[in-house]
């Protein structure tokens, strides 16, 4: 079918074939990762006033006013060299007071990193004095440049936003705790979240506990702020629509410039041969994703790299197209009641929500 054929319901045929995820190999040098910490694009424009708070949740309302305080706090110069004393000394009228460090306490979907990017945004620095990245991404930047360049490299900048702080990896949470440990010597203030998990939410700051019992060195620098609420993402939306025909979702990918169009299994066998920290440069200006044949996650580890997968899918919009089982069957009863359920969850309740989002790519 040439270019100029359309179909209805749908944009033309593209002249070329789409792109297919598993051609393609990125390699990101250690400066772009640096230079990538700060919200992605999914949150260029939230702002605290763009924050909707659930008006039956008043610990929504009070992050947004103990958020908006916080950034306003970190205003003044950068305690280099000087972090311990001027900031957790002898109080002065010109120095901040309380904890230098904020960590939000909430289960999926309350806006916790719309929150944690709008502190990154209202924060008065400029943009090379402000870092913002997942606990994975973190890990990524400390494994590119060594831990003590990375220590020289965020040392001196004003705020380190860290969303979805890992609880479940023993060896890397010892490994950050060591980073910002030294970050906090240098007078870097902190922020971070993590998730309460959905059968926990009923006892009480069960997620807080874990961090604080994690970062023990920590724990006093930061202030523990617990955000209830349900999932936005399924918040009067209506139910993440059903797989499509491997037929449609072939056409969509051929009908969407800049597209791609793989099959699952071989995806997650290419996911194994590129390394998670170029998972994002694998998206370098992919529209939608359309994947034929989605089965269960064979194996932990192919799915720990699914989960790093959908969380640049989610934080760059990109909308997934799929046939095959719906995503919430993704992984198994065993994964979902394991260590690293936490990512199972958040990866199910992001790739639902691009799932919603391709729904317009294909013809009704």
């Amino acid at each position: 079918m040439s270019s100029s054929t359309a179909v209805p319901g749908q944009s033309p045929i593209a002249e070329t074939a789409p792109k297919s995820l598993c051609a393609l190999e990125p390699h990101v040098p250690a400066d772009r990762l640096v230079a990538e910490m700060v919200p992605p694009p999914r949150f260029d424009s939230v702002r605290f006033e763009t924050y909707e708070p659930d008006p039956d949740q008043p610990s929504q309302h009070e992050a947004v006013e103990v958020l908006s305080s916080f950034a306003a706090r970190l205003g003044g110069a950068h305690a280099t060299g000087t972090g311990k004393r001027r900031w957790f000394g002898k109080k002065t009228a010109t120095v901040p007071t309380g904890p230098r460090g904020v960590y939000l306490d909430g289960g999926y979907g309350v806006g916790k990193t719309h929150l944690l990017a709008s502190l990154w945004h209202a924060t008065p620095a400029a943009p090379s004095l402000k870092a913002f990245g997942t606990f994975v991404e973190l890990t990524n930047l400390v494994g590119a440049l060594g831990f003590q360049q990375t220590v020289r490299t965020l040392g001196g900048h004003r705020l380190l936003c860290i969303d979805e702080f890992e609880l479940d990896d023993p060896g890397d949470t010892v490994l950050v705790s060591s980073l910002l440990s030294r970050l906090v010597e240098a007078g870097v203030a902190l922020a971070a979240t993590s998730n309460t998990l959905p059968g926990k939410l009923g006892e009480g700051r069960f997620a807080a506990a874990d961090f604080l019992r994690e970062i023990q060195g920590l724990s006093a620098h930061f202030r523990p702020l617990r955000i209830d609420g349900e999932d936005y993402r399924h918040r009067g939306l209506p139910e993440a629509p059903p797989p499509y025909s491997p037929d449609q979702v072939t056409k969509a990918a051929y009908a969407t410039p800049g597209a791609s169009l793989d099959d699952f299994p071989a995806l997650l066998g290419h996911l194994a041969r590129v390394h998670p920290s170029r998972y994002g440069a694998l998206t370098d200006g992919i529209t939608a994703v359309c994947l034929t044949d989605v089965e269960p996650v064979p194996d932990q580890s192919t799915a720990l790299r699914l989960v790093v997968l959908a969380d640049r899918l989610y934080d760059r919009e990109v909308p997934v197209l799929a046939s095959g089982l719906p995503f919430d069957r993704l992984f198994s009863d065993e994964m979902l009641n394991g260590g690293y359920r936490k990512k199972y969850f958040r990866a199910i309740s992001r790739l639902t929500a691009l799932a919603r989002d391709a729904k317009g790519l294909v013809a009704q």
